[in-house]
């Protein structure tokens, strides 16, 4: 299915950085799991500048949805819109749908990898079969949609930007799989952002922290008690704060975009004391079992 419409915080540097995209204005930029969340949330931010914005996600009402409320933020009448029904752990499925989207709307400027899930649990807990599943989302999610519209991008040059979290640099309580397939994510996106310099394309990996979405609701589902007591130090940021971090950070040429001042200060604490941080983090649960 296929649709067309027309219409401060402490930035701290913590990490190296590549080659900036200043102006969005007339890129064709590309968001999987674009129909809510933070994909959403970038999506609309990416047509308030200028971008004509194709997204991808499973269900197709929410992206109809989606499709509308990104349209409503277009600033040109010569910008288009349109949205795919896309499973991105299905390579067969993301090589044919891609295919048509290049064909159909032109290949990506910007490419920004958002499809994922978490289904916190205790390890002992999670079967083989939810491991798996999380891993082919997010990490072969991600290599699916590069590997498919890396020909077309190598041509023209552009942006790829990986979803990872605050989960991806530091292993956090009940998050083993959802953990493993983002710390691999950022090591995707490192290994690619020195192979690809040379086609002109730059590689970015945002981390945000807890955000107000609705998979995050999904997540409180599941969540042990002590992942929530480690979650609770942090302030729930709304998925519009992470878009408009991105945006900042893709301007930069950043390559570890963290969000909030609370997820910069925790990947600096983790690289230069990472003994306290693991105290501190077990202290949080130690308190918490002893009110279990």
């Amino acid at each position: 299915m296929a649709e067309d419409t027309r219409r401060s915080d402490v930035e701290t540097e913590v990490s190296y950085g590549g080659a900036a995209m200043k102006d969005f204005k007339g890129k064709v930029v590309y968001v999987t799991g674009g129909s809510s969340g933070i994909g959403l949330a970038v999506a609309k931010l990416f047509a308030a500048e200028g971008a004509h914005v194709s997204i991808f996600a499973r269900r197709k009402e929410q992206l109809e949805r989606a499709l509308k409320e990104i349209a409503s933020q277009h600033v040109s009448e010569s910008q288009h819109f349109s949205c795919q029904q896309l499973d991105v752990s299905v390579r067969e499925q993301v090589e044919l749908v891609m295919a048509r989207a290049v064909k159909e709307f032109g290949a990506p400027d910007v490419l920004i990898n958002c499809a994922g899930r978490a289904r916190p649990h205790y390890f002992e807990d999670i079967t083989y079969e939810q491991f798996d599943e999380t891993m082919k989302i997010n990490l072969y999610g991600a290599w699916n949609t590069i590997s498919a519209l890396f020909a077309h991008m190598k041509k023209r040059g552009g942006y790829i930007v990986n979803v990872s979290s605050l989960a991806g640099f530091i292993g956090v309580f009940g998050y083993t799989d959802y953990g493993a397939s983002k710390f691999a994510l950022i090591g995707l996106s490192e290994t690619l952002r020195s192979e690809l310099k040379q086609y002109g394309i730059n590689v970015s990996v945002l981390c945000p922290p807890d955000t107000d979405t609705p998979g995050f609701e999904e997540e409180n589902k599941t969540k042990p008690p002590e992942c929530q007591a480690i979650s609770a130090r942090a302030k729930l940021m709304q998925p519009e704060e992470v878009a408009a971090a991105l945006i900042r950070g893709m301007r930069k040429g950043q390559f570890l975009i963290v969000p909030s001042f609370d997820g910069k200060f925790t990947l600096v604490m983790k690289r230069l004391f990472p003994g306290l941080v693991e105290w501190i983090m077990d202290r949080d649960i130690e308190k918490c079992r002893r009110t279990i």
